[in-house]
Order: structure tokens, then sequence, then C-alpha cells
């Protein structure tokens, strides 16, 4: 069969082709007809650009030509012997690509979306996917000071998820748009801008003093980082949220020390350090492990039917797959404008 699918060719090269797929499927996979997918700023305009070094690698999992995205929603047309998850005609979440009809497979992160979710906002929520892994990584006691450093999509959706859990969220971010965004309408109380100094004496003066218990960096730029840590409670905790791609030079030695000092853990938050599916034998093993991507997923789900995981404000595009280009370059070049961006698939 023909489909159709977004390609980055190479640097700062995307195209929309139309390319042959085998209708064939393996015992656990599952053929989808895409609805809606969406961009995800960090990963995909890092590969589109050459930040990430790996697309220059042959046989690296982004390497040019690379087949671009991982949040796919869709209609299951067909499925492989094995299959259980699913049915013919359920709309189904998945870790797919950019293209009018996918391949998903049982064993990896596919969900059924609920009837209630509109199926944009469903593709919507892997960018949660991607924020909630902080929370679940975090070792969060009662109603801390948790700090987010950076409001774009991914680090939104990390503070209303810190704030869903019981924790006092600040936001800080330089960029006045996102702090009106997250106060106004995500439910974000307190949003910082200003220098890193200015952010610094803004976090003392909203906690007495106290400053974070987790400070959560959602940019995945270095001196972010180390503003992150500056703002650290002694016995706190530092996530890293953000993946860094770009270079850094300097004395990391003050970091360490700091860091060493005062007893702070440092945690990656790399959403795919988690298992996809729970264990499903074995007396306890819900309690002695790490939440599951699908259990996570699920939660994401509640959140958003209950009202307490604002999304539809955070979308603030939706195009048609053949202006990719466009997405890719506002959501590079106009990242006040370009918040998050939906493909409709709809019509293809």
């Amino acid at each position: 069969m023909r489909v159709k699918q977004i390609i980055v060719t190479g640097q700062n090269q995307v195209e929309f082709k139309e390319l042959d797929m085998n209708e064939s499927l393996g015992p656990d996979e599952i053929l989808l007809k895409t609805e809606w997918t969406f961009i995800s700023a960090g990963t995909e305009l890092a590969n589109y650009t050459g930040r990430e070094p790996d697309v220059f690698v042959k046989g690296a999992w982004c390497a040019y030509p690379w087949n671009s995205g991982y949040a796919n929603v869709g209609k299951v047309k067909a499925i492989g012997s094995n299959v259980t998850c699913c049915k013919v005609g359920d709309r189904l979440f998945s870790s797919t690509a950019h293209s009018s009809f996918v391949k998903a497979n049982q064993n990896g992160m596919v969900a059924v979306v609920p009837n209630e979710i509109d199926p944009c906002v469903a593709a919507a929520t892997r960018m949660a996917g991607v924020s909630t892994s902080s929370v679940v990584m975090a070792e969060q006691k009662l109603h801390p000071w948790v700090g987010v450093f950076g409001l774009g999509m991914v680090g939104n959706l990390a503070a209303q998820s810190f704030r869903i859990l019981g924790a006092r969220v600040i936001g800080i971010d330089p960029v006045a748009s996102r702090r009106k965004r997250a106060g106004d309408k995500c439910g974000i109380r307190w949003t910082i801008g200003g220098t890193p100094e200015e952010a610094q004496k803004e976090i003392a003066k909203i906690t007495d003093g106290q400053m974070l218990d987790v400070a959560v960096e959602a940019t995945g730029l270095t001196p972010v980082v180390l503003q992150a840590l500056k703002a650290t409670v002694s016995l706190g905790q530092l996530v890293l949220l953000g993946s860094p791609r770009a270079p850094f030079q300097g004395d990391i030695t003050p970091a360490f020390k700091d860091i060493h000092l005062r007893y702070i853990t440092v945690r990656g938050a790399l959403e795919w350090a988690s298992p996809v599916y729970p264990p499903t034998t074995g007396q306890g093993a819900r309690a002695l492990r790490i939440m599951s991507l699908y259990e996570k997923q699920m939660m994401i789900f509640d959140w958003v039917k209950d009202g307490s995981l604002v999304i539809e404000p955070l979308i603030t595009h939706r195009l048609p797959p053949t202006e990719i280009k466009q997405a890719y370059e506002g959501l590079l070049r106009d990242s006040e404008k370009y918040i998050g961006v939906a493909l409709d698939w709809r019509k293809m």
C-alpha cells in the first residue's frame, strides 16, 4: 500500500513523501490509520537541525534519512494473531511516526484512547509522557517546593504534574508569554523571569528562604542546570528532564563541589529508562519498582479526563502534514507563538 510520511532527509531538510508499505502484519503488530500526530519540539528539532550528532552516524536510530515523529493517535484497521491490547475500530495511542498509516507493536508503548478525550489532545499527551518522568523519578516528600526551569510544553506539563501531586510549584522562564500561559491557563500559581540572579532572589522570597526541595531542569541547557543547582536546598534534588545536546565549556568543579558539600541528589529523568509495562507476577512487585510507561500514560489520561492536566492551551497550531517545514521552522524560530504543533492526517 502507498503511505504518506514525513522524512527528515538532511540537516534543516524535511520532506513529505509517498512511499510503499507492506500491509502484512506480524503476530504482535497493529495497523493504524493515523488521525493526529504531535511534534516533539526537543527531539525532532535536534534531529532536524543536526544538533543531535547521531544523525550523522550511519545506522543510528535517527540517522538521515529519518522517519520523524513518535506521537501518534489513529484508528485500528487490522491486528496480528496475538494482539490482545486492542480490537479493530479502537482509537489507539502509540509512539509511532508521522505517517498516514503506521504499524505499532503491542509490546511497545500503545494504549487505547478513552472516548472522552479529543484525539488531537490524546496525541499531545505524548509530551506529558516526557514531562511526567520528572515526577516518577523525584522522591517527593509531602508539600514540597518545586521549581521548574523552562516553561515550554515539556516544562509546563511537568509543573502541572507536580502541582497535581500536591507540590508548591514555581515556574521559571525568561519569556513572559510562557509565564503568562502557565499562570493564566494552566494553574501554576508562581511564575518568575528575569536574569538568573533575579530569579534566585524571587525563589528565595517566595519560599521564605527555604529554596527548592526539587529543582527540575526542562530546557536541556547546561547553564540552566547550573542555575537550578544554585536554587536547590541542601539535601534536595536536581532532576534533569531536558536532554543536554549543546556543547558547554567551563569549569564544572564548583558544581560538583556544591553537590558534594550540600548532599544534593542529581537524577536523570529520561522516560525510556522506565519499563514499558508493569510486571505481571510477584507479590509486592508494584510497590518495589518504578512506574511503567503504560501506567504513566493511564495516569495522564485520567488527569486529562478529570481536568487536572490542561493541555489544550498548549496546542497553538493544528496544521496539515504537508506544512511540516512551516511547523519545524516556526517551533525553531518563533517559539513564543509556536508552543505545540499537532498534525491533522484525517484527510490524508
